[in-house]
């Protein structure tokens, strides 16, 4: 396509001194626009008119301030539904169309019909499966919310019934609760990026702990932009729990799913966010009875424990238990010196009879009967003497110093 334009554009070289004509840039735009081929979009239809059996009108984004001019001559054969009007969502087969006489660029339609249900359905369904395929549904990633939330995040239409029940249930539940609102558009192509803004604004706030998307029901249509998967992915995202509250039973909008608590109705959502001063009053009191009760019983039973423990002879009698160990401590006294004679008589008597046996072993005992013992004058006993030889004789009452005169061996 870009080559065929630059063969347009080579074609006719322009210059200073050799310009284009106004109608030869035109047939050039024309040619090179008309080559752009067919497209096929969705939006929502503005402006139109009829002219006859013709139709103009425009085409805008369904996000953002963006439009497109449409027409459709009765003559071309274009397939269009019948009955569109102002503000219908549409799916449209466009052609790019360049009006040389004005240099005005509109689009041609060749085929125009509304979203059906069916096909939103279809959307829908596979967008859910997804969700789900990414784990942007599962229990375990949902957060919890907090048991008193110091300020809660809203975001309703203006002046809704949904935002007076959230409001007037919660206060009644807990009259110091307090919120940070912010009012949005809750139906319509426009509603997805107030919402998603509101829902990061109130992410990044520090004092805020929880938030909740309230709207009070409404039709299959009217509910659609909390389907959509702008709105959906950005509050999967959140730091924060997000409740949502569209106040619907039939249908179930994905944010539901994404949403770390549904509530069936706005009203639910404040009751499941506040809790009940009145039964948290209560609870408390019961709560300090049953620590009461506990404590009662418990300083009752060591009370009874206490008097058990004084009523043991032990405690009745303090002096006796101390008697009673002296005596013991008497009696094993008089058996450890019972013992210690025993053994001392019987050490005496083992003691002499030894002695009996070592004196009857004694050598004084040989000498004492007229022997002598004999040994050289280291005190060596004598075995073999020589002539001359110096000798210690020794008695049972002296010792003698001799000399060997001679030796007779035997």
């Amino acid at each position: 396509m870009q080559d065929q334009a630059d063969q347009v554009v080579e074609s006719k070289v322009s210059s200073e001194h050799s310009p284009w004509q106004v109608s030869q840039l035109s047939k050039s735009l024309k040619d090179w626009i008309e080559k752009l081929g067919r497209v096929w979009v969705e939006g929502e239809l503005q402006q139109i008119q009829l002219r006859g059996s013709n139709i103009f009108g425009s085409i805008r984004d369904l996000s953002v301030e963006n439009s497109v001019e449409i027409h459709a001559f009765d003559a071309s054969g274009a397939e269009i539904e019948v009955g569109l009007s102002q503000g219908d969502r549409v799916v449209a087969l466009l052609q790019p169309q360049f009006w040389a006489k004005n240099g005005k660029i509109t689009m041609r339609v060749l085929k125009m019909h509304k979203v059906g249900l069916g096909e939103l359905l279809e959307r829908i369904e596979k967008l859910r499966q997804q969700l789900i395929a990414e784990g942007l549904t599962a229990a375990e990633r949902k957060k919890k919310l907090p048991f008193l939330p110091g300020k809660i995040g809203l975001i309703t239409g203006a002046g809704s019934d949904a935002e007076k029940d959230v409001l007037q249930n919660a206060k009644l539940r807990w009259p110091e609760v307090k919120f940070e609102i912010i009012n949005t558009l809750v139906q319509g192509d426009k509603a997805v990026p107030e919402i998603v803004m509101a829902l990061q604004q109130l992410d990044q706030m520090p004092d805020v702990d929880v938030i909740i998307v309230a709207r009070g029901g409404g039709s299959f249509q009217d509910l659609l932009p909390f389907s959509d998967e702008r709105l959906v992915r950005a509050a999967a995202s959140l730091t924060k729990p997000v409740v949502s509250a569209i106040g619907h039973e039939n249908d179930q909008p994905l944010l539901d799913m994404v949403a770390d608590l549904r509530a069936s109705t706005p009203t639910d959502a404040a009751k499941r966010v506040v809790p009940d001063v009145v039964d948290e009053r209560r609870n408390l009191s019961q709560l300090l009875e049953r620590i009461q009760r506990r404590i009662l019983g418990y300083l009752d039973s060591q009370s009874q424990l206490l008097t058990a423990v004084r009523s043991r002879p032990v405690l009745a009698s303090p002096f006796g238990f101390v008697d009673n160990q002296l005596e013991q401590l008497q009696t094993q006294k008089r058996r450890l010196l019972e013992i210690l004679d025993f053994r001392v008589g019987k050490g005496e008597a083992e003691l002499a009879r030894l002695a009996g046996q070592l004196g009857s072993l004694s050598p004084r005992k040989t000498l004492e009967r007229g022997y002598a013992l004999v040994s050289d004058t280291e005190g060596k006993p004598l075995v073999r003497a020589k002539v001359g030889q110096k000798i210690l004789i020794q008695t049972a009452t002296a010792e003698i110093s001799a000399a060997v005169e001679g030796v007779k061996e035997k």
